[in-house]
């Protein structure tokens, strides 16, 4: 072997930088191992959001959107549920596995869009329209949840609003653009609409979409219902400003879908940029670009590998909901699960 002082100072750089690699794949499959052991020895399934860093979403037993997530966590014989995710996904797990432990890597990892409306304000706006049946997006608390008729996810919130009479009317919360796509979708114009939104995909605008169009005309065009740009994404594409038939509203589990078949060289991505890991892992061959690379949810990010061993090894941080809230949030849960099976969600 060569001492190093003789090598040329490009090739010391290079083999320095192959061995910091080496040494950092070493350290990630060691933490990757601990996690695994931890979760075999209690008994525990790791659920990871698309919304995770891509680090999490490798170690985890399943990934998913959170229709996907709450049904494993309703049909799971594991005894302990870690849901890497934001606050209100481990507590609609733990209200479908209520004599299960339920844990989430932080309890501080809350959701903008959830806290836009409370169980108060709630019962406020039922009381301006009574007779009218509650719609719960899933991005809600338990509380909310429980003063719902029924929940919804964005694949099948058109299929719950589709199982109400059509005379009847109906509290959409708590996002607005997904209450205005499903509006446009089942054509009802009996439908109030909370004015709530997620930062992140309310920051992805119909400029960043089109000036990305622009810039690929030949692109795939994916987008969440949740994002500002959905709206004049369907305008847009109706105007020809964008392809009409390479432009799809989708949830994370429909876009999954769809990249798997995509044949295209690139593809715009209109959601929260977690979710590309996921699509590219499903699809090498196709570029899978963000329409808004900013878009990263800070709540998603806070479970990071340090929280996630610290909440295998210490049991930290346990979600519970009160009896009183749970009995009634779960029904309204378990009617979005029947609902739409074939369907994903956020």
């Amino acid at each position: 072997m060569v001492p190093s002082y003789q090598l040329s100072p490009i090739r010391r750089k290079l083999e320095g930088r192959e061995q910091a690699m080496s040494v950092a794949q070493s350290i990630a499959t060691t933490w990757q191992e601990e996690v695994r052991r931890l979760a075999r020895e209690q008994n525990a399934v790791v659920l990871a959001h698309n919304y995770q860093d891509p680090a999490i979403q490798d170690v985890a037993d399943h990934v998913g959107d959170s229709l996907e997530l709450s049904r494993i966590a309703a049909t799971t014989d594991a005894s302990t549920i870690v849901f890497c995710g934001v606050h209100f996904m481990a507590e609609t797990a733990k209200l479908l596995s209520p004599d299960k432990t339920v844990l989430i890597p932080t309890a501080q990892a809350g959701c903008s869009l959830a806290d836009t409306i409370d169980a108060d304000q709630l019962r406020s706006w039922k009381a301006e329209h009574p007779g009218a049946a509650v719609v719960a997006y899933v991005n809600t608390s338990a509380a909310v949840k429980a003063e719902a008729d029924v929940c919804c996810t964005s694949s099948n919130a058109v299929a719950v609003v589709e199982s109400i009479p059509a005379d009847q009317e109906i509290l959409f919360l708590p996002d607005q653009f997904l209450g205005n796509h499903v509006r446009r979708q089942t054509g009802r114009d009996n439908i109030h609409v909370w004015m709530g939104e997620c930062h992140v995909h309310a920051g992805i605008s119909a400029a960043d979409l089109r000036a990305q169009v622009e810039a690929d005309p030949a692109a795939e065009v994916l987008v969440h219902p949740e994002c500002g740009c959905a709206s004049s994404a369907v305008w847009l594409a109706g105007v020809g400003d964008l392809p009409a038939d390479r432009t799809r509203i989708l949830s994370t589990s429909g876009m999954l879908g769809a990249a798997r078949d995509m044949t295209a060289k690139t593809a715009l991505i209109a959601t929260e940029i977690g979710m590309l890991h996921q699509l590219r892992k499903v699809n090498q061959h196709t570029d899978f670009r963000p329409v808004n690379p900013k878009a990263s949810c800070r709540f998603m990010k806070m479970i990071t590998p340090e929280l996630l061993l610290r909440c295998l090894r210490e049991g930290r941080d346990e979600v519970d909901v009160p009896l009183d809230v749970a009995e009634r949030a779960r029904e309204s849960v378990q009617r979005m699960v029947a609902i739409g099976k074939s369907g994903g969600a956020r």
